[in-house]
């Protein structure tokens, strides 16, 4: 019979699976957009990529500077807080959009980044506590929810498209639906996950300068690099794929797209199951599996020679890849003194590589061919496969673990 604490905890970990659809809901929902907002703002396509970085650079300021939010106020205020900026932002750039006014168009999505960047830290923090409390792996679940969310949000962005319902209204309606969201899941949440009880000499130890001075943990830093190498490796075909099977293999945009499917859905499939095989084989042989698939796959759509061939090579891809993400922060999470730094440096290590890697890919290949360049991709994701055995847990970590089998 379940104890209450273990049904108060399934209640969070199912409001998680709810909060980390909205970030993904909320990006699609912007990304499907795009096109209409360049023909309204009447600019060039290189202006609109000036504006699409306010996201990136919000993003950074809420994953660098959320630890310290956390470990003084604890994550249910930052993923609530979060929560609010993401709204706030959409109410903002809808405006902007609707007046023609590019300055608040940035500044709508400088506040939308900083609440994407900001709930990536909150949500997997409080999500690797809830994983460790159930004694279950969760994270991959909980990230197979964010792809889930974007699929809705790529859904209802192509009927509003569709229905031609003007981008204020998009953005409004789908404001209105987070904020009854969070004002459905505020209660549940705990509040004191990644609050650290410190004086205010070791609160300066979780400032913005110890999101990088935690890579001085030999672990941490290997975490990172890991996370890195995947992280390229899900960014580069998220931004280049579609392009690359046109350019590479002589393909119909429309077959592009296709493919381009194939590993978005291999990467969903990956996320939900990554929970069953990670608690059967554990995250070392579970981490060199996927960099093996992924390694093979990245070979086979560079040398492939047929589409038909570089589409299984895609799905190889899209399942290798799929776990390097969520496996590499829960890792960083083990030790729960000062996870919201480890947690916040390592999530900034994957999204810099989901933001600077596919420009400096696109650079390679307008000089070699992408697909030369995808070389660059596979050598990272060779590096996160050797350094695999970083990520195993902690020895504490273990014996927890161990300890909780026993008991139940």
């Amino acid at each position: 019979m379940a104890t209450k604490h273990s049904t108060d905890l399934r209640i969070v970990r199912n409001i998680l699976f709810l909060l980390f659809a909205l970030p993904g809901l909320s990006f699609a929902s912007w990304v499907s957009q795009t096109p209409a907002v360049r023909d309204l703002l009447q600019i060039s396509t290189s202006e609109m990529g000036i504006i699409i970085f306010a996201i990136a650079a919000g993003s950074m300021i809420g994953l660098l500077g959320t630890g310290t939010v956390i470990a003084r106020k604890g994550a249910r205020w930052v993923i609530m807080g979060s929560s609010l900026l993401i709204l706030t932002g959409f109410v903002i750039t809808g405006a902007g959009i609707t007046l023609k006014m590019v300055p608040v168009v940035i500044i709508g999505l400088l506040v939308f980044g900083c609440g994407y960047g900001s709930a990536e830290v909150g949500l997997n923090v409080e999500g690797s506590a809830v994983e460790k409390a159930l004694n279950r792996t969760l994270l991959p679940a909980f990230h197979g929810f964010f792809s889930v969310g974007t699929l809705a949000g790529a859904a209802i962005g192509a009927g509003a498209v569709a229905v031609h319902l003007p981008i204020i209204a998009h953005f409004s309606i789908l404001a209105l639906l987070i904020a009854a969201a969070i004002l459905y899941c505020y209660r549940y949440l705990p509040g004191d996950t990644g609050k650290e009880q410190a004086s205010s000499g070791e609160h300066k130890a979780s400032s913005l300068k110890q999101q990088f001075l935690v890579f001085k943990e030999k672990r941490t830093l290997l975490i990172g690099i890991i996370v890195l190498g995947m992280a390229f490796a899900e960014g580069s075909a998220n931004d280049w794929l579609p392009l690359t099977m046109v350019d590479g293999y002589d393909v119909s945009s429309l077959t592009g797209t296709f493919v381009y499917g194939l590993f978005v859905a291999a990467m969903t499939l990956g996320r939900f199951a990554g929970g069953w095989v990670l608690d059967r084989y554990g995250r070392v042989p579970v981490l060199g599996g996927c960099a093996s698939a992924a390694v093979i796959g990245i070979a086979l759509v560079i040398w492939g020679q047929h589409y038909l061939i570089a589409s299984v090579g895609v799905v190889l891809w899209g399942l290798g890849a799929s776990l390097g993400f969520p496996v590499g922060l829960s890792a960083a999470g083990d030790e729960p003194k000062g996870a919201a730094a480890r947690v916040g440096a390592v999530a900034a290590t994957g999204y810099l590589a989901f933001l600077a890697g596919p420009p400096f890919l696109g650079f390679l290949g307008e000089h070699y061919g992408l697909l030369r360049a995808l070389i660059i991709v596979l050598i990272g994701v060779i590096a996160a496969g050797v350094l695999s055995k970083a990520a195993s847990p902690l020895g504490h970590v273990r014996n927890h673990n161990n300890q909780e089998r026993l008991e139940s």
